[in-house]
């Protein structure tokens, strides 16, 4: 029996608790008892323990109380976190625990939390996408992955915002107790398409352009249109009826990243969405979204998500 601990606060996002744990606790129904998790709840306070919706939270344990015998430790986020002050009773539990807890690690925004225990210096880390620019100035020891569902660094686990902390619990639970059990408890969760640690947490076809007259609406749009073509920055400034460089500054002022970069994340989500829903060959995805070939697309794939293609449509085809 593993024992796992998830640290709540005042302002913490309730699913940062609920999804995780829940997760846990439907593995343990297709395990024998002598290997259950043990589930427990440490508070910073005592409860009740107001969560961000509102909902009042009732801890197992106290820090005064928590002890440092525990298999797994995470904490959970809060949508303030990242501008809260350092608690320092938490932090200081922090650092006791993590030289002895196998595995140690947070959900979204808790990831400040083990930066201002000094847990992240030298090690990989992820969290929302929203606060990774603020973790990475904040700790700058710390190698922040800004854009993973979730990632391992030795003992060290950091997940992205909100569900991923459901994805980071489900690959803990398939390392426990391999793939079936994890899927078994994604099914009884209805969470039908497993993450991969690797993956992408931007998508363009979701990222605000702003208004339909705008620059970066413009280019945005002309590009999902046409991933297939060649789109280098000078063609894109065309489009623009701009000189390249203005083009390339003004892009990067409206959008915070590079056209190239853009037209990359494009490319690539607009792969997923086609491994995710066809049964499409990777050569002719490849041809649709402008990698040229396959081979080009398992290299960029492997670059960014650590995984082929072939892996990613897997790991859908699974669930």
């Amino acid at each position: 029996m593993k024992t796992l601990a998830l640290v709540v606060f005042p302002g913490v996002q309730a699913l940062d608790v609920s999804g995780p744990m829940d997760v846990f606790a439907e593995a343990n129904a297709f395990l024998p008892p002598e290997r259950h998790y043990r589930l427990l709840t440490i508070g910073t306070e005592a409860s009740p323990i107001r969560a961000s919706n509102g909902q009042q939270l009732l801890a197992d344990r106290t820090l005064a109380e928590a002890g440092l015998d525990y298999d797994i430790v995470l904490v959970a986020g809060g949508p303030q976190l990242a501008q809260a002050a350092e608690h320092a009773a938490l932090s200081h539990w922090l650092r006791d625990v993590a030289r002895g807890v196998p595995r140690y690690g947070s959900i979204c925004t808790g990831a400040f939390l083990l930066g201002r225990a000094g847990l992240l210096d030298g090690k990989r880390a992820t969290t929302h996408w929203s606060d990774a620019a603020r973790l990475a100035a904040e700790f700058p020891l710390a190698r922040v992955e800004h854009d993973r569902i979730h990632v391992r660094d030795g003992g060290l686990l950091t997940s992205a915002g909100v569900t991923a902390g459901i994805d980071l619990a489900l690959a803990l639970v398939a390392e426990d107790h391999g793939p079936a059990i994890a899927l078994a408890a994604a099914k009884r969760l209805l969470v039908l398409a497993q993450r991969q640690g690797g993956q992408s947490q931007f998508s363009p076809y979701l990222s605000d352009a702003g208004t339909p007259d705008t620059l970066a609406a413009t280019i945005q749009r002309y590009v999902m249109d046409n991933l297939s073509h060649a789109l280098t920055v000078e063609h894109l400034a065309g489009v623009a009826g701009m000189s390249a460089r203005s083009f390339a500054r003004r892009f990067v002022r409206e959008m915070g990243v590079t056209p190239a970069e853009f037209v990359q994340r494009a490319r690539v989500d607009a792969a997923r969405n086609l491994l995710e829903g066809s049964a499409l060959p990777l050569k002719t995805i490849a041809y649709r979204c402008g990698f040229g070939g396959a081979a080009r697309m398992r290299l960029v794939f492997a670059q960014r998500f650590g995984v082929t293609p072939n892996q990613y449509r897997d790991s859908f085809r699974a669930a």
